[in-house]
């Protein structure tokens, strides 16, 4: 549609403190009741402020817009109502007839705040984002793109890098693991990230010797000398842990604790390093 025809339309402005998805939605249903009519629809989305609001209802005015408006905070809604009463501009608030009766069906009071149904589907989104880049880079998979990782895991073999990746990965934290082989220089792309986003998990040298001795029943009968013997597990920890301390990575001890208690430990040492995300 050019732009000429388009002004041509009927004009309807949306006003939204979040993305403004579910007003369009819910307008886009309703103008499936006109096939023969078609409109204009502008979006002002993440209105705060009283004067944005204010600026976007004079606007609708000198347009002649009609106005479709989903604001749930309290001052920026009834400033939205006043002004659009003010000068006349036919102004629907599609979300307020349900929260009043919500309101009054719960004997409570909404909260007020925009966005929140997107804000759930972000969430949801971030965690599938985070379960796939997980999956893509376990056990030292695609080093070379460990600095799009939120944190990466290093450690000795069976220190449960893999299963505290994708509990993180649940919480929406793209998480990447990399194994540390005794005698074995760090892989370059590791060296080159920032100290804070690389955590090194560590055991008691007895609890790892017991769970590599259990892995090795299961996939061999053939004895494997240094991978599950005590003092050669002991050399190796130590050798890994001087590593880690070299580098100046945190240090986590998953020895007999849970998989979520080593998560929450992880995540409460990493930096803010993906700052709340505001629904614009």
């Amino acid at each position: 549609m050019s732009k000429s025809k388009s002004n041509e339309l009927p004009k309807i402005v949306i006003l939204s403190g979040g993305t403004g998805r579910t007003v369009q939605n819910l307008l886009t249903a309703a103008l499936e009741q006109f096939p023969d009519n078609q409109a204009n629809v502008v979006i002002h989305a993440g209105i705060r402020k009283r004067d944005k609001v204010v600026a976007a209802i004079r606007e609708a005015a000198e347009s002649g817009a009609a106005v479709c408006h989903s604001l749930v905070e309290p001052e920026i809604r009834k400033a939205a109502e006043a002004e659009a009463r003010r000068l006349a501009v036919p102004c629907i608030d599609v979300l307020g007839p349900a929260l009043a009766l919500l309101g009054a069906h719960f004997s409570a009071v909404p909260r007020g705040r925009a966005g929140l149904l997107y804000q759930v589907h972000h969430e949801q989104f971030d965690r599938i984002d985070a379960m796939d880049f997980t999956l893509e880079h376990d056990d030292g998979q695609k080093q070379n793109e460990l600095r799009k990782a939120d944190v990466v895991i290093v450690g000795a073999s069976r220190t449960s890098k893999s299963v505290t990746c994708f509990y993180l990965a649940f919480r929406g934290i793209r998480a990447a693991n990399v194994p540390l082989l005794p005698g074995m220089p760090l892989p370059a792309p590791l060296l080159k990230l920032n100290s804070k986003r690389v955590i090194g998990l560590t055991m008691s040298a007895a609890h790892l010797e017991s769970v590599r001795q259990t892995r090795l029943d299961q996939i061999s009968h053939r004895p494997v000398p240094q991978y599950a013997n005590l003092r050669d597990i002991q050399a190796e920890l130590r050798e890994i842990r001087t590593l880690i301390t070299n580098q100046g990575w945190e240090c986590v001890d998953v020895s007999y604790k849970a998989t979520e208690e080593v998560a929450d430990q992880i995540i409460e040492l990493l930096p803010r390093r993906r700052a709340s995300r505001k629904v614009e």
